[in-house]
């Protein structure tokens, strides 16, 4: 965990150290897709899995550190799935991923488009796994994950203080899953998130 951790630590202080007078805060919200990799891995040696993708409200709230560099929180509301094994039905489980990011915007703060790119680090949140189809009965527990995260968007002014982005992250999600307590393998999700949000600066 402190290999994803120090790098991350060492950047967001060394652009601190370059701050000046362009350090807005912003606020943005609007709807966030998780799409996971297609194929999830496979399970107790045999067992095919796939998770499917899910829509929610999304937001973030962020500093500008300068012009051009900036530090960014993603949060949602919970995210629900449901994960197949072998194409049943067979868990459902929700999960939260908190990202923390450093991202760099090309061009000045009063450009019209401003393309962005971002890299930090994610925490995943598994929880209220429920048991359906062919493993209804026993306990699938679902671990939390870190991993690194890349991000790349376009933000555009809308006016003085508010803007709209588009961008999209893949994330390193890994979950290490256990069945009644024995591990059974390991829930590759890996998942492409996309954000289409309004903000505010201030």
């Amino acid at each position: 965990m402190n290999r994803f951790r120090l790098p991350l630590i060492a950047a967001l202080a060394l652009a601190a150290g370059s701050a000046h007078a362009a350090d807005d805060w912003f606020v943005r919200a609007g709807a966030t897709n998780v799409s996971p990799t297609s194929g999830n891995g496979t399970l107790a040696g045999t067992l095919a899995l796939d998770i499917d993708s899910e829509t929610t409200l999304g937001f973030t709230v962020g500093r500008y550190l300068n012009d051009n560099w900036a530090v960014e929180l993603l949060a949602a509301a919970p995210f629900g799935h449901t994960a197949t094994l072998n194409g049943a039905r067979s868990v459902d489980f929700k999960h939260l991923p908190p990202t923390l990011s450093l991202q760099y915007y090309f061009g000045q703060p009063e450009s019209t488009v401003r393309p962005f790119f971002g890299a930090g680090l994610n925490y995943t949140w598994v929880y209220d796994e429920q048991e359906r189809g062919p493993v209804a009965g026993t306990r699938v527990d679902l671990d939390n994950s870190w991993g690194l995260a890349a991000q790349a968007g376009l933000l555009w002014n809308v006016s003085d203080t508010w803007h709209a982005t588009a961008d999209a992250r893949w994330i390193d999600i890994d979950s290490d899953a256990r069945l009644n307590g024995a591990s059974i393998g390991t829930a590759n999700v890996d998942p492409l998130v996309v954000s289409l949000m309004l903000g505010t600066s201030f």
